[in-house]
């Protein structure tokens, strides 16, 4: 079963909201949030969410780096990607 991109976005929050150090993440968290300027995410949240997001949606991530996401979008799109 497909997961719908509006519940790929809710469990990718949750996961933002987790690894974040900003309780403020989920009001900043658009399609258009780049992951490191807009919702302050550092090289080590970001590796928590890779983690975080593998063990979530039962994916695994490759020929991809943590630096290869720009925007929230990005990282949904991937995982939507991912699970087709």
């Amino acid at each position: 079963m497909q997961m719908r991109r509006e519940e790929i976005a809710d469990k990718l929050k949750d996961i933002l909201l987790s690894a974040s150090d900003d309780p403020d993440v989920l009001d900043k968290c658009t399609e258009d949030a780049k992951l490191q300027t807009d919702l302050g995410l550092t090289s080590v949240n970001m590796l928590y969410t890779v983690i975080a997001i593998e063990e979530t949606f039962d994916i695994r991530f490759d020929d991809v780096t943590v630096t290869s996401f720009d925007t929230f979008k990005d990282v949904i799109n991937y995982i939507e990607k991912k699970l087709a």
